[in-house]
Order: structure tokens, then C-alpha cells, then sequence
């Protein structure tokens, strides 16, 4: 497993806030005031939580308090840099920004409103990919393709358009938590209003990696998070996606959109793990609009890969979700495909699971 160091730096706070200590009165039905109040008594038909399972919520509601009195602006590194693509800009050049910076995402300006235009993210590119697929004969139509036209490209293959959300970076980082869960996002932009203008800038975008590495840095309750993944019923181990390094890499691609996924395990043909397929592979696939790499075949496209690829994460169902904040904090981790002794799938674990784990487990309780 290659392991890579994270590159950002935290900005760490002088203390940790221990859980709130107020409770919080349920909503009470009208109908409730008719009926007799039964007697108090114990629930002997849930059995009392253990050590460990106090100790599990004790750092959840932990983690929970941290993130309701942190905003998004904490979660920023000291320095950083920010590509935004004007809206008029050609498809084909803003997937070359992408590649020569490095990223896989920037907000979008619509220059003629001076307003914030969602964000681009791999699935407007895979999107585009799918209406060459359909549509062979159009290159010289796709290669003319401005960002300000990403949505009529989804009406045309009939996907539903991606919700963009953002906040302001004076929010907590909880509500930016909760938003991103509510979208399905991965990421979600920074909006403020300039005081002087009152118009919309674009600050930064916040990904669940760096909100969870921040947790991980400035956290210690992580540590009692010690119940292992067969336990917390975190993940998803059934019905997977899969494919073998011969599987056409369109056919991998469809999965991606159809499942609303963002990567699929490659496994040989006894259900070992040989890699993984992201879905940003894809910007690497299409390099300089050439769009003749989408008929390799899993293997070759994996071999387009660049160099400074970060490596699979991997983990097994006993795993603790402490030993994997750990990982977080150390490394740039995307995702953990569970496997077993034999090395075969048995699971994936992505942040997104980890991100709703930690905000709603036992908030009922909290």
C-alpha cells in the first residue's frame, strides 16, 4: 500500500470542546396529552450499553460539539491557491487546467451576472463522455463545448442535473456537514458576499478529506472511537460494482453514473483486489480532448495513471474507526476497500459513510 502524506497545514485550536451538556425536549403530539401516562419503568427489551458502546457515543457527541463551534474558514490552510473557470470557457481548456494543477474540481463565475455558478467537478466530465458516447459523430461539436452548456448536455443523455449547494464560510462546519450528506456532495463551496460590492466571491472549497483530517488533527476523543467496523454496520458490503483489468473501461464509466458511485474495485477472477477505478481517471482518460482512450480496456487505462498516485487503502471489517482517523490524519485518503485475510472485496468504505457516521450515530442519544 503506498502511503501519502498530506501536504496541508491545520490550523490546530488551544482546546477541545467536551460534549454539550443541555438536553434537548422532543416534539410533543397534540394527541399525546389524551392518552394516560404510562408508568415509568426500565425497557428491558433493549439491553444496556457496554463500555465501549458509552465510550463510542461519548466521542461522537465529542466530534459533533467540535464541528458546531468551528466554521469553514477554521478548516482552511494558512496558504492556498484557488482556480475559478469563467463559465465561457471551453470544456477542452478547463480539463487541461485541471491536469496541469493538479485537481479534479473548481468553481464555476458567471462573468456576465457576477454570480457563483456551481462547481465542475469529474461528473460534468463524465457526463460529456457519455454524449460523445452516444453521439460518435459530433467530436468537433463536443471539442466547441463551453462549461455554461454542462446543463444542456444532461438533458441530452437524460441524467438528472447535479445539485450544486455552498455555503458561507462563517457557517459551522457542521451545517456544512450536514448539506453536503443532504446533496450527496463530496465537496462544497465557500461563498461570501464582498461588503463593499455586495457581490458573491468565491472563497475556497471544502472537501469532506479536509473537514475529516481537520477532525483527526484537532480531536483527541477520535481515540475512543474504538468499536470495529463489523460493529458500527459502516459501509457498503452488498451488491457491489466490479470489473476485471479486461472489462472495457466505458463499461466501468456507465457504472460509475448509473450507480452514482465514485470508483469500482478491479478484482481478478477469484474476487482479489488488483485496484481500483476512480472517477478521476477519468480526466486523465480524455487528456487534450482525445477521446480514442475510451476504448482501452480497464488495464491499459490504469497504465495512464501519473506517477504520484497516492496507492489503494485498504482495511478489514476489524478495523477500528480510530486506527482509520489515524490513517486520515497521516495520508490523503479517498476511500478503504475492505478485504478479507485472502484479500478478496469485501466491502467499501468511503468518507462520505464516515462523514454521516459521525453526525448522525446516536445524535437521537446526544
Amino acid at each position: 500500500m503506498s502511503v501519502a502524506e498530506g501536504d496541508d497545514k491545520v490550523r490546530a485550536p488551544s482546546t477541545v470542546p467536551g460534549p454539550p451538556t443541555a438536553s434537548h425536549e422532543g416534539f410533543v403530539q397534540p394527541s399525546s396529552y389524551l392518552r394516560p401516562r404510562p408508568h415509568s419503568r426500565p425497557d428491558s427489551s433493549t439491553p444496556p450499553l457496554s463500555a465501549m458502546d458509552r465510550e463510542q457515543l461519548e466521542g461522537l457527541r465529542t466530534i459533533r460539539a467540535f464541528l458546531k463551534v468551528r466554521t469553514s474558514y477554521d478548516v482552511l490552510p494558512l496558504s492556498f491557491r484557488l482556480i475559478v473557470f469563467d463559465t465561457a470557457l471551453l470544456v477542452k481548456k478547463s480539463l487541461n487546467i485541471l491536469i496541469q494543477n493538479g485537481i479534479v474540481s473548481a468553481p464555476l463565475w458567471d462573468s456576465k451576472t457576477s454570480t457563483f455558478a456551481g462547481l465542475l467537478t469529474t461528473s460534468d466530465y463524465i457526463n460529456v463522455i457519455q454524449y460523445y458516447w452516444q453521439n460518435p459523430d459530433a467530436l468537433n461539436q463536443v471539442d466547441q463545448f463551453r462549461l455554461n452548456s454542462l446543463r444542456e448536455i444532461e438533458k441530452a443523455i437524460g441524467v438528472q442535473p447535479i445539485e450544486t449547494v455552498s455555503i458561507n464560510p462563517l457557517k459551522s462546519l457542521y451545517e456544512a456537514c450536514r448539506r453536503m450528506l443532504e446533496s450527496r456532495a463530496r465537496r462544497i463551496p465557500l461563498v461570501d458576499v464582498d461588503d463593499e460590492t455586495n457581490r458573491e466571491m468565491v472563497v475556497s472549497v471544502v472537501t469532506q478529506y479536509r473537514i475529516l483530517k481537520f477532525v483527526a488533527v484537532n480531536v483527541r476523543e477520535t481515540q475512543m472511537l474504538r468499536k470495529p467496523l463489523k460493529d458500527l454496520n459502516l459501509g457498503s458490503y452488498e451488491g457491489l460494482a466490479t470489473a476485471h483489468m479486461d472489462s472495457p473501461v466505458m463499461d466501468v464509466i456507465h457504472m460509475l453514473v448509473k450507480r452514482s458511485i465514485s470508483s469500482v474495485p478491479i478484482v481478478d477472477s477469484n474476487g482479489v483486489v488488483l485496484n481500483v477505478y476512480e472517477a478521476v481517471d477519468v480526466i486523465t482518460l480524455i487528456k487534450g480532448g482525445v477521446y480514442e482512450d475510451l476504448n482501452l480496456s480497464v488495464g491499459e487505462a490504469l497504465l495512464k495513471r501519473s506517477d504520484d498516485f497516492a496507492g489503494i487503502y485498504t482495511c478489514s471489517i476489524h478495523d477500528r474507526l480510530d486506527t482509520i482517523f489515524e490513517t486520515i490524519r497521516k495520508s490523503r485518503v479517498h476511500r478503504l476497500v475492505v478485504l478479507d485475510d485472502a484479500r478478496c472485496l469485501k466491502g467499501v468504505l468511503t468518507l462520505s459513510d464516515i462523514l454521516e457516521y459521525i453526525l448522525l450515530e446516536g445524535e437521537e442519544e446526544s
